[in-house]
């Protein structure tokens, strides 16, 4: 009998995992440590679902700037990820994890190290997101419905923009393959969103400077994508009565309420609601960025412009196809507006023989994810005996079997 196989999307912000079969979901855990202010007590990943007070919660994090570092951390979160999630003993089992695209070979060497030396698992494979993501059934997600196909067969071409924690990573594929010089990687993600809407909310009303968490949730609530950041800053400007982008949201005082919400238009304030951020331009502003990285100094195409300079430095005959070819992935993708404004944004910056169709799956976040499992659930056990590296062949050659069996990027 075939052993089970682990896959694992290691995002830097967090963690899908899940035990490959057919019509699985990956759980979504939090990829670092977290102390808790209130009861000083450590959170491991998975722990953090017994967290009530998310007030000033300090994160130790096994990524910096989109590369996994510092392994003390990410073993630990590993350990009880195995242990208390996918409770499978890794001897036993096979792994199918993600790695960041041109990744560093000294990092790449330490995954190798651990799976097999520390965990032992008895395969393993390593493949970018992206390159997981064109697994999926892509034809559905354009809304092809003639499509049935239960095959792992790729599209001749395609574009995954992938926007996640640390980065926007903008990859071309030609017959499965990553084309490396037409990939472009933007450094704006969720985590300097975030950063940036505490800089602001902290200069403009309350000190949120350690409040990572709720700021993360305010963003992921009150954010949206323009499609007229002129036009909306005026209505910005108007008096409350006329203001039809404001929106206030309470904030949780974690004795009465756990969490923060929207409070609905014209509803009298509570005793409960004795905390309240006014998000006005700052709702469209913050996701801005991905658009034009340089409204806060940073020297970087936005994600249209990216796209564009990526099919550029693809082969010319295979431009129309990459643009007719877009999938939008990553935790970014799930901002309201994002695929219009992008689609719009392109439509003024692409030559007009060239149709443009951009998709965006159900749940952008775990997309990769279900690439993987579809990957497992529909390949023979032969197939998947060479697209895996066997910790045998590992002890015996050690990282260079891997280099050579792994991924085009």
């Amino acid at each position: 009998m075939a052993p089970p196989t682990v896959v694992l999307d290691n995002g830097a912000h967090s963690m899908k995992v899940g035990i490959a079969s057919d019509g699985a979901s990956p759980r979504l855990v939090p990829n670092a440590i977290v102390r808790g202010k209130a009861d000083k007590r450590h959170y491991v990943g998975d722990q953090m679902d017994n967290c009530t007070d998310f007030s000033s919660l300090y994160y130790r994090l096994p990524f910096e700037k989109g590369l996994l570092v510092n392994w003390g951390i990410e073993r630990t979160i590993w350990e009880s990820l195995f242990k208390n999630v996918t409770k499978l003993e890794p001897k036993d089992s096979r792994l199918l994890i993600t790695e960041p695209c041109f990744n560093l070979p000294a990092i790449q060497d330490n995954y190798d190290q651990i799976v097999f030396e520390e965990f032992e698992f008895g395969a393993c494979f390593r493949a970018i997101g992206p390159e997981l993501c064109l697994l999926n059934d892509l034809a559905r997600v354009f809304g092809d419905n003639q499509s049935k196909s239960a095959s792992t067969s790729v599209p001749d071409c395609a574009l995954i923009v992938d926007s996640g924690y640390s980065f926007t990573h903008i990859v071309p594929f030609l017959k499965g393959k990553a084309i490396p010089e037409g990939v472009r990687r933007i450094n704006v993600g969720g985590k300097l969103l975030t950063n940036q809407l505490k800089e602001v909310v902290s200069f403009r009303s309350y000190d949120m400077m350690e409040e990572t968490y709720i700021i993360n949730d305010v963003k992921e609530k009150c954010c949206f994508f323009s499609k007229d950041v002129y036009q909306d800053l005026d209505i910005c400007k108007k008096p409350l009565a006329k203001n039809t982008i404001i929106q206030e949201y309470v904030l949780p005082d974690f004795i009465n309420t756990k969490a923060g919400h929207i409070r609905a238009k014209g509803t009298a304030a509570t005793v409960a609601d004795q905390q309240i951020l006014a998000m006005n331009n700052e709702r469209f502003m913050i996701p801005e960025i991905l658009m034009h990285p340089s409204d806060i100094g940073l020297e970087q195409a936005g994600i249209p412009e990216a796209i564009v300079q990526s099919v550029d430095a693809c082969d010319p005959a295979i431009h129309g196809l990459l643009y007719a070819n877009i999938v939008l992935v990553g935790g970014n993708a799930n901002i309201p507006g994002y695929l219009e404004r992008i689609q719009q944004d392109l439509r003024q910056l692409v030559p007009i023989d060239y149709e443009i169709r951009i998709a965006k799956p159900e749940n952008p976040v775990t997309f990769a994810w279900e690439g993987g499992n579809r990957l497992i659930s529909l390949s023979t056990e032969k197939e998947l005996q060479k697209t895996f590296v066997q910790r045998k062949e590992y002890l015996e050659y050690g990282s260079d079997v891997c280099r050579r069996k792994f991924g085009s990027l």
